[in-house]
């Protein structure tokens, strides 16, 4: 549908009308609220053959199928798509998808999320139902915890175990761009930050890991832009973006016990920003555990200038100092060799 002309009229209810030159008509475009009607109409449809919430639809066959083996995902088609390929491997998808608890409760509305499929982007049950579909397509997709938020759920709206069920629109399948804007970088990069944050918060370091890298990758080039000498605005926006997915790379890579990825990614984080205070604090613990005192003693002392106040630094550092004052133990060789 063509966008809203400029200075367009409020339409009922806090509706929009788009309005069309020729012939002089007014269409009422579809609200949220509409959408939101529709979705708990089709629902109550759905779940109105007897109580038990979504369990008896993990085992209905009227027109479900599964999307695996353990039958914990599982989609219906509501509306065929308009004709189209289904997404391919690397492809980029943007879905409309409005989702509901057993109790019809809402706990995810979002009119155009973007993400590639297989690149951790997405709760499970999207990343494996959107490729099934074609575009224009509207499905439900039926999921059991582990395709949706897992056993800890998502605070505050979605309980621990909690099944879900989305309907989600497939609106459009691209290419990627061979070098997208900086703006549609940072959303993707973004995304798949917080996608780390929400695995890291559960315990799944190697997940998190996966998606801080992914998010890394998104914003590639950005430190290309530290030697132009009137960086956009834009440049400099990806570049602290890039630091913060180094930092959390470290961190995670620190919780797998993976030492040399986390100190690679302290110094590409600090080759981009040499006073950031996370990753010289990172680097300095890391540079102690490996009894390179010395360097590890020129990056905490830089952080605690950054940051005078951070009791953490102040423990590495009298911790560093207590060790290197400390008297060395003779080795058995030298001993023997005392008169």
């Amino acid at each position: 549908m063509a966008g809203p002309e400029p200075g367009g009229a409020p339409g009922p209810r806090g509706g929009r009308r788009v309005r069309f030159r020729l012939p002089p008509t007014a269409i009422p475009a579809p609200s949220g609220r509409d959408e939101e009607r529709l979705f708990y109409r089709r629902l109550e449809a759905l779940v109105a053959t007897g109580p038990g919430g979504f369990e008896p639809l993990f085992a209905a066959d009227d027109g479900w199928r599964d999307l695996t083996e353990d039958r914990l995902l599982r989609k219906l088609v509501v509306q065929e798509g308009a004709g189209g390929p289904r997404p391919r491997p690397g492809q980029e998808v943007s879905v409309k998808v409005l989702g509901a608890l057993e109790d019809g409760a809402l706990v995810e509305r979002d009119p155009r999320l973007s993400f590639v499929p297989g690149h951790g982007d997405a709760v499970q049950a999207l990343e494996l139902g959107v490729p099934t579909m074609r575009p224009g397509e509207v499905a439900f997709f039926l999921a059991a915890f582990p395709y949706g938020y897992g056993r800890p759920g998502r605070e505050p709206d979605v309980p621990p175990e909690a099944p879900l069920l989305w309907e989600v629109t497939l609106l459009e399948v691209r290419d990627p761009a061979p070098q997208p804007p900086p703006a549609a970088r940072l959303r993707l990069a973004g995304q798949r930050r917080e996608r780390g944050n929400f695995h890291f918060a559960r315990g799944d370091f190697a997940a998190a890991l996966r998606s801080y890298r992914l998010a890394i990758s998104a914003l590639d080039g950005a430190d290309d832009a530290r030697a132009r000498p009137a960086a956009a605005p834009e440049d400099e926006e990806l570049r602290e973006q890039r630091v913060k997915c180094l930092n959390n790379c470290a961190a995670a890579a620190l919780k797998l016990d993976r030492e040399d990825e986390a100190l690679a990614a302290c110094d590409a984080a600090l080759r981009i920003s040499p006073d950031n205070g996370r990753a010289l604090l990172r680097r300095g613990q890391l540079l102690a555990r490996r009894g390179r005192d010395a360097e590890a003693a020129v990056d905490l002392r830089r952080a605690l200038q950054l940051d005078p106040a951070s009791k953490v630094i102040h423990a590495e550092l009298s911790r560093l100092v207590k060790r290197r004052s400390a008297p060395q133990e003779p080795s058995p060789g030298c001993a023997a060799r005392r008169p």
